[in-house]
């Protein structure tokens, strides 16, 4: 017979967040870089009272439990008001990635029938060409100083929230209830929907904030580089609030990113390595001045020892190199040194951060070969990467659990080949499918060919990535052609793919062929593709 124990059935929710910061931290502030340049603060009592008035506003404009809301937003100090109000209120925050095409974000926010969108003034012009292939019954603005896509539907933010009710008495009673929706473009390029539980989004708190993982305290002042609809902004605007933490946020504006470390003397950053590569020369020349950054959390993409070296050597800034998925809420494994390896000389060290690291209280890894038969930990044998957490996600949104994605004991198929050593470092070294990674954004080479096909041109098609110094990796497409092809060839197939992936997705170069390399069985030959464009524009293959 089961023997249960006395504890209160108390339930985790993201209330407890808010209402501790709140009550504890109240007097700790938010910054925010406007568009129009300037710094806009308040304290966390004051965001508090904010989002009781915009759950109450949500309430009387007829939002439910349940109902999915979106943002369309930079990092903002609403934005973060959008992140505690819509759980808070039974429903369901949205972030959608405004780096996606309209035709990519119309299926998605169709799928996930969205009845409300905060848009941010500043990408106005932008979402003007999304409202016009979804159905939203109304749409609220803010940051906004231009009349453009105004319509009928629209809600001014300032004047939504300004007559609502300061009381609002937050009950979650079901932790399983749902709390957000972001969607992950996966290794097949279309969109799948990965659906946070109160529940889920506290325990990851709690475990991404450990003294070995984000390790944020109240002392703190913390800035979230990385994009809030990416997984939530890594969790961040949640743990921040619930270690104390002051909050820095930089709108859309990246050049003044270095301005706003010097000014609110942030101590903690995170983004993806291509931002830190990026702004590594001009930190190095403000160094005095941003001083107080004393630490990086980095994922997304892999960071290089050697950027790693120059963080730590010569700026001071501790670099932890963090791995995770959507589907993980999103943080896995994080990357810190053990105390035996403090020993070991500078270059063995940074080789170890540049690994993807151990997983996190609370996660379990595993590699296996095809067979579904688990591999040892001894940092050389290649599996595929499974993963399992009270934060990860069992199955997709709207969609039924398959094999591809989960194994029938209960574990996330990540689509990553990797080693684990004796101690528990995780090193991703491939994807099991060829997913580009670009500044920290997925990009699916199947999804781009997909379309590409779909030109009367093209004959045949296939996309694979190559390294970039820049970007981390960047598309080359391969493409054979109909004799009766235009001389431009490159740059119609630029616009053709324009209509469908942002800019980003769009391939650097089209190489003309007579015929795709193939192998013994017909299957397109990456390994000779790589080779192909190796030789034709001079890129290592080996990456």
């Amino acid at each position: 017979m089961i023997m249960f124990g006395t504890m209160m059935t108390y339930p985790l929710n993201i209330s407890q967040i808010i209402e501790h910061a709140n009550l504890i931290h109240g007097d700790k502030r938010v910054y925010t870089l406007l568009p129009n340049g300037k710094v806009h603060s308040y304290t966390y009592a004051e965001l508090y009272n904010r989002v009781k008035q915009l759950a109450n506003a949500m309430t009387a404009l007829g939002i439910c439990r349940g109902d999915r809301v979106a943002t369309y937003a930079a990092n903002t100090y609403q934005h973060l008001e959008f992140y505690y109000a819509v759980p808070l209120m039974g429903a369901v925050v949205h972030p959608l990635n405004i780096r996606l095409s309209p035709t990519q974000l119309s299926k998605i926010v169709n799928e996930a029938e969205d009845k409300l969108i905060f848009v941010d003034g500043q990408f106005s012009e932008q979402f003007a060409k999304l409202q016009q292939e979804i159905d939203c019954k109304h749409i609220v603005h803010f940051n906004n100083n231009s009349e453009h896509s105004l319509t009928e539907k629209t809600i001014h933010y300032e004047q939504f929230i300004a007559e609502a009710d300061s009381e609002y008495d937050f009950e979650i009673q079901d932790e399983n209830s749902a709390m957000a929706l972001c969607y992950t473009s996966g290794t097949d390029g279309k969109p799948k929907g990965v659906l946070y539980t109160h529940r889920s989004m506290c325990l990851h708190t709690l475990a991404a904030n450990q003294a070995d993982v984000f390790g944020i305290n109240e002392s703190d002042v913390v800035m979230p580089v990385v994009p809030m609809f990416h997984a939530m902004g890594w969790g961040l605007p949640y743990v921040s609030m619930f270690a104390g933490a002051d909050i820095v946020l930089h709108g859309n504006n990246n050049h003044r990113i270095v301005d706003l470390i010097a000014e609110t003397g942030v101590t903690v950053a995170a983004g993806v390595p291509t931002v830190w590569a990026k702004l590594y020369p001009e930190l190095q020349k403000r160094k005095r001045e941003i001083s107080s950054l004393h630490r990086l959390i980095v994922g997304g993409e892999p960071m290089p020892p050697t950027l790693i070296e120059g963080y730590e050597k010569e700026l001071g800034i501790e670099v932890r190199h963090a791995w995770g998925m959507t589907e993980m809420s999103p943080t896995g494994t994080f990357c810190t040194l053990r105390k035996t390896h403090q020993k070991l000389p500078d270059t063995e060290k940074w080789n170890i951060k540049a690994m993807q690291g151990r997983p996190i209280p609370g996660v379990q890894i595993r590699i296996v070969n095809e067979n579904s038969v688990e591999l040892p930990w001894d940092g050389k044998t290649i599996g595929e990467l499974q993963v399992r957490s009270p934060w990860t996600a069992g199955s997709y949104y709207k969609t039924k659990p398959s094999t591809e994605h989960f194994t029938e004991d209960g574990w996330l198929r990540t689509g990553d080949l990797a080693t684990i050593n004796k101690e528990g470092y995780m090193h991703i070294v491939d994807r099991v499918k060829a997913i580009i990674r670009s500044g920290g954004e997925s990009i699916s080479p199947t999804a781009i060919q997909r379309v590409l096909l779909t030109h009367s041109q093209v004959v045949e098609a296939t996309v694979i990535g190559v390294p970039n110094k820049k970007w981390g990796e960047r598309p080359i497409a391969v493409v054979v052609i109909s004799s009766d092809t235009v001389e431009n060839i490159s740059e119609v197939l630029k616009q053709h793919l324009a209509t469908e992936f942002p800019k980003f997705w769009i391939p650097d170069r089209f190489i003309i062929v007579d015929e795709i390399p193939k192998t013994g069985v017909g299957k397109i030959d990456k390994n000779a593709i790589k080779q192909l464009i190796a030789t034709e524009f001079n890129i290592s293959s080996k990456g």
